[in-house]
This record gives C-alpha cells, structure tokens and sequence, in this order.
C-alpha cells in the first residue's frame, strides 16, 4: 500500500479547546452555523476497488479450496458488491464464485430495486413469496459448476439461512468465510483510510460542539443531540454520542440511571459517524466547569500514558496482543487489576473498526495477529474506578510501513481534549 499522511491537522482548529463550563442556547445554535459540509469532496469507493476487492476474495479461495462465498445483506456485502440492504426475513444474498461474476438470490418484486444497485455482476436469481430462496441458491451454484464441496458462509450470515440451504443442498460442505472476508476487509485500502480520516474530523468537530452544549443541570442526552446536529451539518452519517457524568463515567458503556451534571465531575464522552459506510470512533475525557483535582488529574495521567504505551508497542510484526499487554501493564503497574478485574482496565485495549464499528484487528489478550500495513484499530486503554469515575482517551490508528499514524491526535492534557 502506498504510504501516505491521512492527518490533516488543519480541520482539528488551532490552539487548546478550553472547558469553560457550560453554554446557553444562542452560542450553541451560533456553532451550529459555522459548520459546512465536510463530505462533498471526498471520493467514495470506485467500482474498479469493488472489482479488485471480488478478485482478491477469489484468489484466497483458490488457495483455500473454496467454490463460491455467499455473504447475507450487511458490511460484507457492502464491502465486496457496494451494495448496502436492509436484513429482512426474505433473504438477498450475493454468491461470489471462485471464478465468473457475482450472483444474486433476491425476492422477486425487489428485483427491479435491486437491479437499480447492481454495479458488480448482473445475473440474479429472484423467488416468490411462495418458492424456497434455498433452492434458487442451488441453482445459483449449478449454474457456475458447483453441486458440492466447500461453500463459505460469511459470519453475519443468519443461521435460518445457513440451515436453509444445508437442507437443499446436502451435499454442500457449508464452511467458514472467515479466511476470504478477514485477509480482505481487514486491510484498508488509501480510499478506506481517507474516508475514515474524514469522518473522524468530522466527529473531532462535533464533540467541540458537544462540549459546547454542556450547561450545569443538564443530562447527557443534551451532549447527544447536539453531536448527532452537528453531525449531520457537516454532512456525515451519525452513528453515536455517549456521555457520563461522574460515578456513571466508570460504566464504559454508561448506566441507565438519570444524570444531572454538576460542575466538577468527570465527563466521559464516546462519539462517531460514518462517511460513506466508514466509521470514526473517539473518546474524550473532561472535568466540567472547574480545576480538575488530585484524584481526577492522576488517574488521567496514567490512561495517558497506557494509551502512549499501546500506541508505542503497534508496530509491524509486532501481535495485537503485545498493544493490549503494554497498556494493560502500565495500568496494572500502578496497582489496578490486575487482568481485567476492577478497579482498572475491564475490556481489550481496542478493536478493529472500518464499515463496521467493531470489526477484526482486536487489541486483546491472547490475539496472535501479526500487525501488518493497513490495519486499522482503537487504542482506548479506560480505566474504571466503580463508585468514583473512569477515565477513557480513545483514538484509532491505522498502520503504516513505518509503524502507527493516529487520525485524532490524542489529547495533549485534561484541560485540552484537542491538539
């Protein structure tokens, strides 16, 4: 892959981003209005990426022995068609076979829709209300020579699906995608990464506006809208905006309890967005209002330097273990944990992300995977103390010939979420 910076600094804003504590209504909306569209020039994927991304999968399963690879509507299908569908009960699937073109298995009154978002392989296979969806991907695979051996199944592939076509086809040996869908998606592509990059300035933005809307008194679905507004202003697909205030920050992924926000507690916010299919993730962690204190400030220190830790130990050839276990250590070093046990850090150190927002290239323990140029993943070390606070910086790095690059930078100090 061609090596390039995907980090423009220049969309991040100059100087610190200060929490002064809270904000009324016409600076909110006079933030709003200062936002463009972030999204209208960045390429999308080619067709010609779609058809490298069929003939990568069709090599790999040369190697593997594999016949054909269907993929149930989802990322998958997305990745290697461009075609995004919604997983009803009727299934579409798309059947890519070890040589010849992609293949459809859809309901009969969508074939004209779908035929409208067919831009990879053309032949599709449409049933009635009252045919079997199984028998029509029998057929599929006797048209391109296929009556037995190994058919991958992509792992979102549901089970009544898979169990369909097993009773149709008996003599199908119905086997993991996994070593054709992995080696492909986890691999990003200059396109991919662009896209990434450009959601995550996106998202870096809508957390300033975030912040922004914070007023004491109010509850964190205040943060939420005014990320997802800010979000769509900027012409992005909104995906999420989590925030906690205080004790329900050691929750990594919150509470159900009401929270009123009170100057001097912690503020944990985790947010992202997509631009076209591709995700950001982030995580930043403030205190709302006031000087942090003793306790706030240490505990902040040490996911700084976890989350240093991790993104020091992401080298080539280097094991997305290794990234867990040098953040896991500095965390446990200071007397948290150890392992996953609470106080300290309860889950991997990062996962994969690309169309999904978790997806393969997890930085957990035992995790064998050998990092390679391309990948992409989270560094987000959190650090939960239950009955007090947590503490999370999240960043996602991809990785370069030369090792890892951040798309955020990571924030330089608790009163500065931002470079």
């Amino acid at each position: 892959m061609k090596r390039r910076d995907f980090l423009n600094t220049s969309a991040l804003g100059a100087g610190a981003f200060a929490i002064t504590g809270c904000s009324d209504s016409p600076k909110k909306a006079s933030a709003l209005d200062t936002l463009n569209n972030m999204t209208e020039d960045i390429e999308p994927i080619s067709i010609e990426e779609y058809r490298e991304r069929v003939s990568k999968a069709q090599g790999l399963m040369k190697m593997t022995g594999i016949s054909a690879l269907i993929l149930d509507a989802g990322s998958s299908m997305t990745y290697f068609t461009g075609i995004t569908w919604w997983p009803s009960e009727r299934p579409m699937l798309a059947i890519i076979p070890v040589e010849g073109t992609v293949r459809y298995v859809c309901p009969a009154f969508e074939e004209d829709r779908l035929e409208e978002k067919i831009s990879i392989g053309s032949k599709t296979y449409p049933w009635n209300e009252d045919e079997s969806p199984y028998l029509r991907v029998v057929e599929a695979l006797r048209d391109i020579g296929v009556s037995k051996g190994k058919i991958g199944i992509e792992e979102r592939l549901r089970f009544f699906i898979y169990n369909g076509i097993k009773k149709v086809g008996p003599k199908l040996d119905l086997v993991s995608g996994d070593p054709i869908t992995i080696p492909c998606r986890i691999i990003k592509s200059s396109t991919e990464l662009a896209l990434m990059q450009r959601a995550t300035e996106i998202t870096i933005k809508a957390i300033q506006i975030g912040f922004e809307s914070l007023k004491e008194g109010c509850s964190p679905s205040a943060f939420s809208s005014a990320v997802a507004a800010a979000h769509a202003k900027m012409g992005a697909s909104h995906a999420f905006a989590l925030a906690n205030f205080a004790k329900a920050s050691a929750f990594p992924h919150g509470t159900e309890r009401p929270q009123i926000l009170k100057k001097g507690q912690i503020v944990l916010v985790d947010c992202g967005c997509t631009v076209h299919g591709y995700n950001s993730d982030m995580s930043r962690t403030i205190v709302f209002g006031a000087e942090p204190n003793a306790r706030q400030q240490e505990i902040w220190d040490l996911e700084k330097e976890a989350q240093a830790a991790g993104y020091a130990a992401a080298q080539v050839g280097n094991t997305l273990h290794e990234v867990d276990a040098a953040a896991r250590k500095v965390i446990t070093d200071a007397g948290f944990g150890p392992g996953y046990q609470l106080p300290g850090l309860p889950h991997r150190t990062g996962h994969g992300i690309g169309l999904d927002g978790h997806e393969w290239g997890n930085a957990v323990r035992g995790n064998k995977t050998i990092i390679e140029p391309g990948m992409c993943f989270s560094i987000e070390p959190n650090i939960s103390i239950v009955g007090e606070f947590g503490i999370r910086l999240e960043d996602c790095v991809y990785i370069t010939e030369d090792g890892p690059k951040w798309f955020s930078e990571p924030s330089p100090s608790l009163g500065e979420p931002f470079a």
